[in-house]
């Protein structure tokens, strides 16, 4: 099981079954996270098909990371979409206390965690 690698695509739009072979998932899994995770596709072709962005490609490699390797529930990975704790990680150029982030991340986990065994 493999994350796409965002930096690695080469075009602006995907099929779903460009994204599924990338995924190694079937189509059906990508439309079921879709109506799920009230993912947005912006676009579609004339024939009505999904053309997936860079930007929700990486929704769903959240998706694919919280469901198929960390084998989070669906309300599970629903939940842990919805927190919002952001980390900022700063370079080594600026003032930043490593210990500061090394706690930050820490209870980030700790709340990873609290959500898997729900």
């Amino acid at each position: 099981m493999t994350l796409i690698k965002i930096n690695e695509l080469s075009k602006l739009y995907y099929s779903i079954g460009e994204l599924a072979k990338l995924l190694n998932v079937n189509p059906s899994l990508l439309r079921f996270w879709e109506r799920e995770f009230k993912l947005i596709v912006a676009k579609k072709n004339n024939k009505g098909n999904r053309l997936y962005s860079v930007k929700e490609i990486q929704e769903i490699n959240k998706i694919y990371q919280l469901v198929k390797i960390q084998g989070f529930t669906i309300e599970g990975a629903k939940k842990a979409l919805k927190i919002k704790t952001t980390v900022t990680v700063l370079n080594s150029k600026e003032t930043a206390n490593t210990a500061e982030i090394i706690s930050q991340l820490e209870q980030i986990k700790q709340k990873l965690i609290r959500l898997k065994s729900i």
